[in-house]
């Protein structure tokens, strides 16, 4: 798929609203980004059903107690994965995507987890299933993920949307490592995106389902139409609440701003999540800056 000239544009301005705002603000944006962590570590946990709830994560963060048992595992993967992304942070700045630094991601990711396999493809003998995908044998892997890093970076004129979706639905279906591949192959798009000038996005535990779609259209159509739009609105969602932060905006939830506005909720609810109005979420409740006209 090539998304349509006028999604490009508004990324285009919205890109170039973000880093006119940013000048002189670059504590503040880091201020937004750390505090966007733990939403990213908690929903990109979600999705390998993780049972922490976004609390949870937030305390384990922070190395508070939680209220309940958790497993040490559950611990760990939140804790690995924000060493993961604060990494993405620097390391994008330096480098193009390689494979040893998926590996290295990898190897973070599954410290203290199960360090037999981090940082390591699959080796003969280990197969892996995704719901009827049955993924590459292991011998095939190591030319397979060389083949997608090279396509990535040498192709030159794609838009960058369609390649990191192209991208992160080829990893997927290589599903190169024993356990971790989905939260590997999300922190990829977000060391991809900061590499090119943009903030991190999170892919949703509440939208897998569209999610998970994704791969399926992909295996039956090769079709990267889906991804693409999860991409993209992850993208306008995270440049709204930046610009809207930089802007200096007070900001309100987006049921109050109906009450104010005397507009509907549901009507603004759809607009936010189709991304045509400045909204955003924090915590999982879509604010708006509360001058929005």
């Amino acid at each position: 798929m090539t998304l349509p000239n006028k999604m490009k544009e508004k990324i285009q301005l919205l890109k170039q609203e973000y880093e006119t705002l940013l000048m002189g603000k670059e504590s503040l944006l880091a201020l937004i980004d750390e505090n966007e962590i733990p939403e990213s570590v908690y929903n990109s946990n979600a999705i390998e059903n993780s049972t922490l709830t976004l609390k949870e994560t937030e305390k384990i963060l922070l190395n508070m107690e939680v209220s309940r048992d958790v497993s040490l595992r559950e611990v760990f993967e939140a804790k690995n994965l924000e060493q993961v992304m604060s990494y993405i942070k620097i390391k994008s700045k330096e480098t193009d995507i390689n494979k040893e630094m998926i590996l290295f991601f990898h190897k973070m990711l599954l410290n203290n987890i199960n360090d037999n396999i981090a940082g390591r493809f699959r080796r003969s003998g280990e197969y892996v299933r995704v719901g009827s995908h049955i993924a590459p044998a292991p011998e095939h892997i190591e030319s397979m993920v060389h083949s997608l890093i090279m396509d990535y970076v040498n192709d030159l004129s794609g838009y960058f949307i369609e390649k990191i979706a192209k991208f992160h639905l080829g990893f997927e279906t290589i599903h190169p490592f024993v356990d971790g591949n989905g939260r590997i192959g999300r922190s990829i798009i977000c060391y991809q995106l900061q590499r090119l000038g943009m903030p991190m996005i999170i892919i949703r535990d509440k939208e897998k389902g569209k999610y998970y779609d994704s791969f399926t259209e992909f295996k039956d159509k090769k079709s990267t139409k889906t991804m693409e739009k999860i991409i993209y609105l992850a993208i306008t969602e995270s440049l709204h609440k930046r610009t809207t932060y930089l802007k200096g905006e007070k900001i309100i939830n987006v049921s109050d701003y109906a009450k104010k506005s005397k507009r509907s909720f549901a009507s603004l609810l759809n607009s936010a999540r189709s991304q045509t109005i400045p909204a955003f979420r924090e915590k999982g409740v879509w604010k708006i800056g509360e001058n929005y006209k």
